[in-house]
């Protein structure tokens, strides 16, 4: 639910950028790179309503095990995707990790490559997500831990981590990194977006995140990919940190679990800023925030609808956020994903709904 500060804050920016001259404000020195609003909306029109997950193959506890070349899976995320293609999603969300980057430069690209292939056969467009503020402080290359049973996440590792995302002397590797994946891929047609950073001043660190997310914008903007970049607000409290997110992005992008009547306030708010706008976190049932009632409401609207989690796998994200089920058993209702390790739907009325909503026109 939106908070009150934010509307002021959003207020306090429309009413000085009026309706009739946002299209404009890029001419401005603050945002002299950010897309205008119509190359946003041109952008966004030539694309089919956008629908997909957040992905992770049920082999891999967190980033680094998806994408170290000991235990990349390209068979399991070809059989994956297949899933994700059968009822119709056209996209996924997908974290890489700098820490694998920086293992081995070329060997990461070359799987992100083979990832992209992967996907494009399976008419999949992903956007990647470079940095993540979000569980566990101390990534670590290497053998990755096992997964505890009925813990949320509980080896999903933050990127570059914790005091690392606070360290400026480890920018100029981060710079390299970012800018070298963007001037790899910014111009590949398989890719929809850029999501430079999930989540920023998560798990405490609050507006301590705000100098990095600043360089990483200013490294994407140096590297100038053809795809947009964005950020997603996900904490309407992060006043300073929100305000720069959205300004700085060339399509909005949000995280939002809330129940329908709540997130579609979300939706028409976020929409005064007169660009496109995609929900690239929703659906934790617990919480009332379902498939049937979220995901309508989106297509509705025109916004792009990304739910957390495809697969039942080593993530556990089945289990809700604050409920663990130490002895691994059944949760009474899945938190996320959609399908079963075996490819079957966990609710097959879900998947029926996700396939009506991707064929309709």
């Amino acid at each position: 639910m939106i908070k009150n500060q934010f509307y002021r804050l959003l207020l306090v920016w429309l009413i000085g950028i009026p309706f009739s001259t946002q299209a404009q404000y890029t001419k401005t020195s603050h945002f002299s790179k950010t897309w205008p609003a119509i190359k946003a909306n041109n952008w966004y029109a030539k694309h089919k309503w956008l629908s997909g997950a957040n992905y992770i193959p049920e082999t891999a506890i967190n980033q680094l095990e998806m994408w170290q070349a000991d235990t990349f899976d390209p068979v399991t995320i070809d059989k994956e995707l297949g899933w994700a293609e059968g009822i119709g999603f056209n996209t996924m969300r997908v974290f890489l990790h700098s820490i694998a980057y920086k293992q081995d430069p070329q060997g990461f690209k070359k799987r992100m490559d083979k990832f992209l292939t992967i996907a494009n056969k399976h008419h999949i467009q992903p956007l990647f997500v470079f940095f993540d503020d979000c569980w566990n402080k101390a990534p670590q290359p290497g053998k990755q831990p096992e997964s505890k049973p009925g813990i949320h996440n509980s080896g999903w590792m933050q990127d570059p981590g914790d005091p690392a995302s606070k360290n400026a002397a480890l920018y100029p590797e981060l710079e390299k990194y970012v800018k070298d994946i963007l001037k790899s891929f910014g111009r590949d047609k398989r890719i929809l977006l850029w999501d430079l950073y999930n989540e920023p001043g998560n798990s405490g660190k609050g507006e301590a995140t705000l100098p990095l997310l600043k360089k990483v914008f200013e490294w994407a903007r140096q590297a100038n990919p053809s795809q947009p970049i964005s950020a997603g607000v996900w904490e309407w409290d992060q006043e300073k940190m929100n305000q720069f997110q959205i300004t700085h992005s060339d399509v909005i992008t949000y995280h939002d679990y809330s129940p329908e009547p709540e997130h579609r306030k979300t939706v028409r708010f976020l929409k005064m800023f007169g660009r496109p706008v995609i929900c690239t976190e929703y659906m934790a049932r617990p919480r009332n925030s379902r498939f049937e009632t979220v995901m309508p409401m989106l297509k509705k609207e025109n916004v792009g609808a990304i739910n957390w989690g495809l697969v039942d796998g080593k993530t556990n994200t089945k289990y809700a956020w604050d409920t663990p089920m130490p002895d691994g058993s059944e949760p009474k209702e899945w938190f996320h994903e959609v399908f079963r390790k075996d490819g079957s739907p966990y609710k097959q009325q879900e998947a029926d709904l996700i396939k009506q909503l991707n064929t309709k026109p």
